[in-house]
């Protein structure tokens, strides 16, 4: 019986496969669990439709990444910070200040795709690394520099 897959099915397939299984497999299992449709030729032609109109999406996707990643690769960033003893930030630097930092340059990107490794937040001067995750299977990593600013207390 030839079904169309709903769902990633390890062991058997991936989203939009068109397989053949048996019938009692197809019947009892995957149709009513919703994992899986009859593969019939109405059918087969809208899933044609929805891969042909995802892969434009994707492929203008990519291409928007890369814009932003030639952007970003060509920026420098350094930012001041009040700095107590020992080298210690008054507050931290998070994703959400980089991202202002990032809007500031002309660069949109959400706060919930910069990613600041082990930990969440910066609160040492020196240089640190944040991820930004441009696409599914684009990433881009951001060097920048804490520098202490030079205001006097």
């Amino acid at each position: 019986m030839k079904i169309i897959l709903k769902k990633d099915i390890e062991n058997l397939g991936f989203q939009y496969d068109e397989i053949e299984v048996k019938p009692g497999y197809a019947r009892n299992y995957l149709i009513p669990r919703g994992y899986a449709v009859l593969a019939l030729p109405e059918t087969i032609k809208s899933i044609r439709e929805i891969l042909k109109q995802r892969y434009n999406k994707e492929s203008f996707l990519i291409e928007k990444s890369k814009e932003i990643e030639e952007k970003l690769s060509k920026l420098t960033i350094k930012i001041s910070a009040k700095v107590g003893k020992g080298g210690k930030l008054f507050g931290s630097i998070n994703s959400h200040y980089l991202m202002n930092i990032l809007n500031k340059e002309g660069i949109s990107i959400d706060k919930k795709y910069i990613r600041i490794p082990d930990n969440k937040v910066i609160k040492t001067i020196g240089k640190h690394k944040a991820n930004i995750r441009l696409h599914q299977k684009r990433e881009f990593i951001l060097n920048f520099e804490v520098l202490p600013s030079s205001t006097s207390s």
